[in-house]
């Protein structure tokens, strides 16, 4: 729902009054389930949860179907617009005389998720009566990989105008290989939408968003090169977009250090939202990465002149990030601070005066483990690639006793050594130990190098290619670092991870011997079952066969030779990481001989929500390490 500018009248989905109970089940199949296609070329990602049968779309349309409607919020009454329907959005025009509309219509697909099926985004008069379509699209199957759909997307009202629509629409047929001058163009339609659409400009690359400003028709436009990994963010003026733009950043999307930030933005008592701006000047805001860990920062920017004014940053013991203004003045704002020892609060802070004042005084959930200690580590890899992650130690350390440790990390991908190298977090944040954090092992005596940084950098086309040679000698960087502090015991440090970090877990302990077990979770191990890519993966399975087999540890479940606990989601809904992943690994590691044990939680998804499974996963974690890691036989015979 949303609200109108009388404050008063809400705009609602609301359930069709009149539905009746759903759909029943046949009680005998009414046929075989068929799916047939020729001519199309669907590089479809392995997506989950898809629709299967007709009985399941007759289910997606009962229960996504919904009737738009005003409801007077004084009075109760309500007013239906147009006919019931599944509509994915609706927002009024900023005038409030239109609604643009977006819905899903038949035919579904078994092949893509909802927001693929056939669909329209359409102009309605109050009333609910049609004024103009828009866009009416067919299923979206044929998107390329890492592509986008042909026809018009991210429609949506213009900001500070009565009522005229934006949207992106490509040029290279969503194709991002095909060599093209321009990759997108934005187009433009005013009220009363009679006119045929008219093009606003063409970006050299693909279209990333768009922010509106608070002077009419100037923008934040956002485009992004895929080739290079690269984001170019521009001042336009609609009015005169291709001579009136003014570049404001450039850099790498993988770039943390030179980050701008994000700009600080306001709403308006009808819903619009608009970047905040006092003249020339605006403000950004962003995470402060440096070298150091994370610096939380408040910015002006003048857009005319490009000087820039740091107004706030948090210090560097502590982790306080500005939440909001909250005077005129720009003098006061709103920050969540918190650090080491202090659990996060809420501040109002005087930018001038230095004066604070307390809005909240949450306390420490659990005072037994402010002894934690905490470091951020910084060591590099063989090649010269800088790494980094957070130590944990457990309360009451003594320096120089060696710990069973483990090594918590997930991949990420960089066209770049520079930018991998970049630290991306925070030595100051407050530790929580929650959900099914790998921080509990704290309590058992453990230590704990989080977040250990995994990069895998390379060409984009090609970097998988050495993505085992990468993590392996990560890992042990990582184990060298630990060793060379006198905090980890070699013979007894295990690795772990969730999703693609289960992928990495799994990878290590099939092409290495640094550990002595390995706990993955919600992983996917046989990547001939992602064959249209995987993670940051632009090739096929069949352009990059070799590949593909050499970096699935489901290939080389012969060679893990060290404890695997597996943990997935019995209904994991996550693009890759089907169920069957962890089973099959399951069968083939045991079919060899190792050791192995697969736990499967009832009703989860990727993440684990009920109380008892994440009960139930903390607990399956400390047995496992501390049967095959804390207490192992180290070679020279002692635990």
């Amino acid at each position: 729902m949303s609200w109108l500018s009388d404050n008063r009248t809400l705009l609602v989905k609301a359930i069709v009054s009149a539905r009746g109970a759903p759909p029943a089940a046949p009680s005998v199949p009414v046929g075989p389930n068929v799916e047939e296609t020729a001519g199309k070329t669907s590089r479809i990602p392995t997506y989950q949860d898809l629709l299967r049968t007709a009985h399941d779309e007759d289910l997606f349309a009962y229960y996504g179907e919904s009737q738009l409607r005003t409801v007077d919020v004084v009075t109760g009454t309500s007013t239906a617009i147009g006919t019931p329907g599944i509509y994915t959005s609706v927002r009024f025009s900023p005038n409030e005389n239109y609604l643009l509309v977006s819905q899903v219509r038949q035919p579904f697909s078994t092949r893509v998720p909802f927001f693929y099926f056939a669909r329209t985004s359409e102009v309605w008069e109050r009333s609910g009566k049609l004024v103009k379509v828009i866009a009416d699209l067919p299923v979206s199957d044929e998107v390329p990989t890492q592509g986008v759909p042909k026809g018009p997307r991210n429609v949506q009202w213009q900001e500070l105008h009565p009522a005229k629509l934006v949207w992106a629409e490509a040029l290279d047929e969503g194709n991002p290989t095909r060599k093209v001058p321009h990759r997108d163009k934005l187009m433009t339609l005013s009220a009363p939408f009679s006119a045929e659409p008219s093009e606003l400009l063409k970006l050299e690359h693909r279209f990333a968003g768009i922010e509106w400003t608070s002077h009419r028709d100037h923008a934040v436009l956002s485009e992004v090169n895929r080739d290079k990994r690269w984001r170019t963010t521009a001042l336009v003026n609609l009015l005169h977009p291709a001579k009136d733009r003014k570049v404001l950043f450039d850099l790498s999307i993988n770039d943390v250090y030179n980050d701008p930030g994000r700009p600080v933005m306001q709403t308006d008592r009808k819903g619009g939202t608009t970047i905040l701006q006092d003249g020339d000047w605006v403000y950004l805001t962003g995470r402060g990465a440096s070298e150091q860990g994370d610096r939380p920062f408040l910015d002006r920017l003048n857009v005319k002149t490009l000087k820039k004014e740091r107004l706030f940053q948090s210090d560097e013991r502590s982790l306080e990030q500005f939440l909001a203004f909250v005077d005129d003045g720009r003098n006061t704002i709103l920050t969540r601070f918190e650090s080491k020892t202090q659990p996060p609060n809420f501040y109002i802070v005087d930018r001038k005066s230095k004066k604070r004042t307390f809005l909240t005084d949450f306390i420490d959930p659990a005072p037994e483990l402010t002894g934690i200690q905490k470091e951020l580590l910084r060591y590099n890899r063989p090649d010269g690639v800088a790494l980094s992650g957070t130590l944990y130690l457990p309360p009451g350390y003594k320096t120089g006793t060696r710990l069973p440790t483990l090594i918590w990390a997930y991949p990420l991908e960089y066209s770049d050594p520079a930018t991998a190298g970049q630290v991306r977090s925070s030595p100051n944040a407050f530790t929580f130990l929650r959900g099914t954090s790998p921080l509990f092992f704290l309590t058992q005596g453990y230590a704990v190098l989080m977040d250990a940084t995994m990069p895998v950098v390379g060409d984009p086309e090609t970097m998988n290619d050495t993505f085992v040679d990468q993590i392996v000698s990560s890992a042990k960087a990582a184990i060298d670092k630990l060793d060379s502090m006198g905090v980890a015991d070699r013979s007894r440090m295990f690795v772990s991870g969730h999703s693609y970090g289960a992928f990495m877990t799994a990878n290590l302990l099939a092409h290495s011997d640094l550990f002595a077990a390995g706990i993955a979770r919600s992983g996917a191990y046989n990547r001939s079952l992602t064959p249209f890519g995987f993670q940051s993966e632009r090739r096929s399975f069949w352009e990059a066969t070799e590949t593909y087999t050499k970096v699935s540890p489901f290939t080389f479940a012969n060679k893990i030779n060290e404890p695997l606990l597996l943990i997935h989601g019995e209904m994991d809904n996550n693009q890759g990481t089907h169920p069957i992943q962890s089973d099959r690994l399951y069968q083939a590691v045991s079919g060899h001989g190792g050791t192995v044990r697969l736990v499967m939680l009832p009703y989860e998804s990727h993440g684990y929500s009920a109380r008892e499974s994440v009960l139930h996963v903390i607990a399956e974690m400390l047995e496992w390490a501390d049967k095959y890691v804390k207490n192992r036989v180290s070679p020279s015979g002692r635990k």
